[in-house]
């Protein structure tokens, strides 16, 4: 820490998120335009190693201004290459260039920090980096990249990004991003991703492991998995249809919004499947032989259009995120010959209808952002709209949502805007019903299938 003759502050507005559920994360006065990350990781003791290089613009005058960083032992601060006066108190790295630095200016910002990488805790358990039995896995949804890198913490500030990570050569490191790079030393693997397109922090991922870099599926979109190799066989049985279920989201949704896809399978069980941009990561209890989860491999997929492509400006939208993925879920089973969308819509309707009338969808708070409600209730939503206006202008306004908002942020309002011009008459009634008002409306019949 460089010593500093009063506690550093920031200037005013710099250290505040706009984000109404996690205010103590991102921060105010600037938007980062590219992350440049060196990372050297040590398995066995959990040790890692970074310097981020990050370029930013400024949106207002600063003389300090703040990153999100978890528990690590900052070494040194340099801003435009002059060394900063800095207070690391977690998980906010306090910064205070030497020289002021003017609106609308780029500047860059130098941080080496090291130490044991561990995950943020909340009220959702334990969120960003973790260590595996033998490995590790990043799961930073939704606060959870400050556990590994400094960062404007918060889903509005995309930015891309170039991570080159170092490891013991038995392992392989997959990092969100196309692989531009591998360089082995001795007894050593550098691996070197680039994510080209707009990413929020908390979609950017690294999972390292003993794992067989194999096709996924075929087709125009390049899928791959990085899977343990006694798995590779039940494997390819579950995720046996998935160059199906690509087409049938493209054809549904619009062109993946990426250049590839990976699907990771750690070889530890989790709770549930990872999103990230541009990848999934399933547990091996996800891996049964039998498709027991392959609805989960429609959800996660679906996330790379709705969440990752789509991401929401604030955590209150979360609806446009889950509703839109487990809707995709509803609309692949009718598509591979399963239950209709209408089936899974009055089974949960159901569902939601035995429970207390508590949940707005379009506002849930934080406490109910992953309540299995606000998914459910979501993807009745859209289920409603598409019986008001119809297939054709349903999928229409699907498709235009993707393309017209590819790698930006969304708002709930933003979305009720876009429906209005795909419809005959007002949607007012109908969102309003469904998204800003606990009671639960009748559930509509579509009567074919997706």
């Amino acid at each position: 820490m460089t010593p500093a003759a009063s506690p550093l502050g920031a200037t005013p507005g710099a250290e505040r998120s706009a984000d109404p559920y996690l205010p103590a994360h991102g921060n105010g006065g600037y938007r980062v335009v590219h992350y440049d990350l060196e990372l050297d990781y040590r398995v066995a003791s959990n040790r890692l190693a970074g310097k981020a290089v990050i370029t930013a613009r400024a949106v207002q005058p600063l003389s300090r201004f703040t990153l999100d960083l978890g528990r690590f032992r900052v070494q040194d601060v340099r801003v435009d290459g002059r060394p900063a006066k800095f207070d690391h108190r977690p998980h906010k790295l306090r910064i205070r260039p030497e020289r002021p630095i003017g609106y609308g200016a780029i500047f860059t910002v130098e941080i080496r920090y090291g130490g044991k990488p561990m995950p943020i805790p909340g009220r959702w358990g334990d969120i960003g980096w973790d260590e595996l039995t033998d490995g590790a896995l990043v799961a930073s949804q939704p606060n959870g990249a400050p556990s590994w890198f400094p960062c404007n913490d918060r889903p509005d500030d995309k930015a891309t990004f170039l991570v080159s990570l170092t490891a013991a050569a038995q392992y392989t490191a997959v990092v969100t991003g196309d692989l531009v790079g591998r360089r082995r030393g001795a007894g050593v693997t550098t691996w070197v991703y680039e994510r080209t397109e707009p990413t929020s922090p908390y979609l950017m991922s690294v999972q390292v492991g003993r794992y067989d870099l194999i096709p996924l599926a075929t087709g125009r979109v390049v899928q791959r998995a990085a899977v343990p190799p006694r798995l590779r066989t039940t494997f390819r049985h579950d995720f046996g249809r998935h160059g199906d279920i690509m087409i049938a989201l493209e054809r549904m949704l619009g062109p993946y919004p990426f250049r590839e896809y990976v699907v990771v399978v750690a070889d530890d069980d989790l709770d549930d499947p990872i999103e990230a941009q541009g990848m999934a990561v399933f547990g091996r209890n996800h891996v049964d032989g039998r498709r027991t989860h392959e609805r989960l491999a429609v959800h996660e997929l679906a996330h790379q259009w709705f969440g990752n492509s789509l991401t929401v400006a604030d955590w209150s939208h979360i609806w446009l995120n889950e509703g839109f993925a487990t809707y995709a879920e509803w609309l692949w089973s009718a598509v591979s010959g399963d239950a209709p969308a209408d089936a899974h819509a009055a089974r949960w309707h159901a569902w939601v209808a035995a429970h207390p009338a508590r949940i707005t969808v379009a506002d849930p708070g934080v406490d109910a952002m992953f309540d299995p409600v606000v998914y459910k209730r979501g993807a009745l939503t859209l289920h409603a709209l598409r019986a008001r206006i119809g297939e054709a202008a349903f999928f229409a306004l699907l498709r235009s949502w993707v393309a017209e908002h590819r790698h930006a942020t969304v708002t709930t309002a933003q979305f009720r805007e876009h429906a209005a011009r795909f419809s005959a008459r007002p949607l007012d009634d109908l969102f309003d019903a469904w998204l800003d008002h606990p009671t639960l409306p009748p559930l509509p019949r579509i009567g074919s299938p997706g």
